[in-house]
């Protein structure tokens, strides 16, 4: 039970909102690409072009992973000012799951994003990839899921390209369902000059305990990774070293937005519910499945919940009454969260 837990919690799990359609491709004003600058080790931008509607497509060159990144841009509404910006992280298919993030789950294809982000004055970057990645550096590099070197990426590589390319103040937020409910705030701890805000909705904060290293253990395995390439053997020092819970003396100063269901049938899990289109089957895989694994993030969010008290870190936890691990509880997290992050970022 705890392996089929663990795999699912790593991702996208439960049934999906339906995929909205994409807005038509529109003229939209641009910052010149040719002000983009390279990253202090030689990343850099390899292409930008027009996605559907104002989503930029960018490809960037990460010298750390010896490969390019599909990375997804929804623009400030305002270009003619400096906007702070928002890091949108996918679970553990990465947002690609079916070879293309305009196919795939993902914040900009089963959410409401990119209309919600429309009138207001915030980059969103949606970094595609990092399948059961945890968005973290892995020690070695891993015949089924290639070299990850994400934490670098995210904090070395990525902004200086995105600030140097769009009218960015250089201020930061990180957002991530499930399985990147973990990593973001690992990110913030590892680079807390880059991140001002995080927001986790329906994650697990442990990854060194048993329970912990099961559950990342299982993620991992699930897409035929192999966990000792990550963060070595249970006995090496990475795993307490990438364990939120224990170093969240680290996360004092950076504002916190936690949210998670209970497990129990929510509102939304419905047959007229998000993605579920009146389906018996995706409703009962969306109670069962997603129920079992919020039950899970419901534990995990109280040890945080009150560990960050114990220190007498300020944090705004949500745990709704009910509400399973789907896309429509992520997308009203999102919702809620923002006046957070908005307040974080905006000098």
């Amino acid at each position: 039970m705890v392996l089929t837990l663990a795999l699912a919690l790593g991702g996208s799990y439960g049934a999906a909102m339906a995929t909205p359609e994409l807005p038509a491709e529109q003229s939209i004003p641009l910052r010149s690409m040719s002000a983009a600058r390279p990253a202090d080790n030689g990343s850099r931008l390899l292409t930008a072009v027009q996605g559907p509607g104002r989503i930029l497509e960018l490809t960037v060159h990460s010298a750390a992973m010896g490969r390019a990144v599909t990375v997804e841009v929804l623009p400030a509404a305002d270009n003619s000012r400096p906007a702070p910006t928002l890091y949108l992280l996918n679970g553990v298919d990465g947002g690609d799951e079916n070879g293309s993030w305009t196919s795939s789950k993902n914040w900009f294809t089963t959410t409401d994003a990119v209309d919600f982000f429309a009138g207001k004055h915030v980059n969103v970057v949606m970094p595609v990839g990092g399948t059961a990645s945890f968005y973290t550096d892995w020690r070695a590099d891993d015949p089924q899921l290639g070299r990850n070197q994400w934490t670098t990426f995210l904090t070395e590589e990525l902004p200086p390209v995105i600030d140097s390319a769009f009218a960015t103040t250089g201020v930061n937020a990180v957002a991530g369902l499930s399985m990147a409910a973990t990593s973001v705030f690992q990110l913030a701890i590892e680079a807390p000059e880059k991140f001002r805000a995080v927001a986790s909705y329906s994650g697990c904060v442990r990854t060194s305990d048993a329970r912990g290293r099961a559950l990342v253990n299982t993620v991992v395995l699930g897409k035929q990774g192999d966990p000792a390439n990550m963060w070595g053997p249970p006995s090496d020092p990475l795993w307490a070293a990438n364990d939120p819970y224990l170093r969240a003396d680290e996360l004092r100063g950076t504002a916190i937005y936690v949210a998670t269901g209970t497990g129990w049938p929510g509102p939304l899990d419905t047959l007229a519910g998000p993605g579920i289109h009146g389906d018996p089957v995706k409703l009962a895989d969306q109670i069962v499945l997603g129920g079992m694994l919020d039950a899970v993030a419901h534990s995990c969010t109280l040890q945080l919940r009150d560990r960050l008290r114990e220190l007498n870190i300020p944090a705004t936890v949500d745990i709704r009454p009910s509400g399973t691990h789907s896309w429509g509880y992520w997308q009203q997290d999102l919702h809620n969260s923002w006046p957070m992050i908005e307040d974080a970022i905006t000098d």
